[in-house]
């Protein structure tokens, strides 16, 4: 299949022209790169958390592929939803879909899915492929979103993932698609995110789980996070490092009701 945007014109610019713009503006760290072996970003609109998705971007060598992980928003289509096969349409142009690879996890997670109507009007994968296109030549990517929040689950997924990933010959990074504390005030959201981001920082899996869980953290790509955590561990990551942090109401100035963005980067 070939999926066109579904969120171009709103959380980015939909001219090819604007919108390459705004990506090189976001990404423009000139610190030295690193081989990440996965990374947390966000997926709100460009105005708010593209800044801290550009951080994230600038500070890595992007390979040619990669997994995509994030949550599904909306309650339609499977739980654990891939495509493999097919592009996936920006601005920017088409993104091929690295069939091969998808093919791959699916054998080895069974659990996978494959479902166009869960990734049909998701945003959260979407929004990172015109960072990715404008950072790497022939990008291919797999799209994975997910629906389920239950821990072995989402264990078994990341040790899939680090099976099929250690298998290849290239560096395939895993890319977890998630925005922090949602719609509390600006002193809470940074507390609530804070807690959140300690356990990702100790490559603490099971502890992110069981914080956002228990704290009431609202971070809507957590299953993700610890799938590519689960992952990243099992490839042998030593070290995380927060790249940024920041609120809507750094944007906007309105703290009453604020969403959080954390970009970190494992190795």
């Amino acid at each position: 299949m070939n999926r066109p945007p579904a969120v171009a014109g709103r959380f980015y610019p939909s001219d090819a022209k604007q919108l390459a713009k705004q990506v090189d503006e976001f990404a423009t760290g000139g610190q030295e790169k690193i081989s990440a072996l996965g990374c947390v970003v966000p997926h709100a609109g460009y105005v708010y958390s593209g800044h801290v998705a550009g951080a994230v971007y600038s500070a890595l060598r992007i390979p040619a592929r990669c997994i995509l992980i994030g949550p599904r928003h909306f309650p339609r289509g499977e739980s654990m939803a891939i495509l493999s096969k097919g592009s996936w349409q920006t601005p920017l142009g088409a993104v091929p879909i690295d069939t091969a690879l998808a093919a791959e996890l699916t054998d080895e997670c069974p659990r996978l899915r494959e479902d166009a109507v869960a990734h049909e009007s998701e945003h959260s994968l979407e929004v990172q492929l015109p960072f990715l296109q404008r950072m790497a030549a022939d990008f291919r990517f797999v799209p994975i979103v997910l629906g389920t929040d239950r821990y072995p689950v989402l264990e078994d997924l990341g040790r899939a993932v680090a099976k099929v990933v250690r298998a290849q010959a290239d560096k395939v990074p895993i890319i977890a698609s998630s925005d922090m504390n949602h719609y509390e005030n600006d002193a809470i959201t940074r507390l609530k995110d804070n807690r959140a981001i300690e356990r990702i920082l100790a490559l603490d899996p099971r502890g992110l789980y069981d914080t956002v869980r228990s704290e009431g953290i609202t971070m809507c790509g957590y299953a993700a996070t610890v799938a590519m955590l689960v992952a990243v561990i099992e490839l042998g990551a030593k070290k995380a490092t927060l790249i940024r942090y920041a609120t809507s109401g750094d944007i906007n100035g309105e703290l009453d009701k604020v969403v959080g963005y954390a970009g970190i980067t494992i190795e």
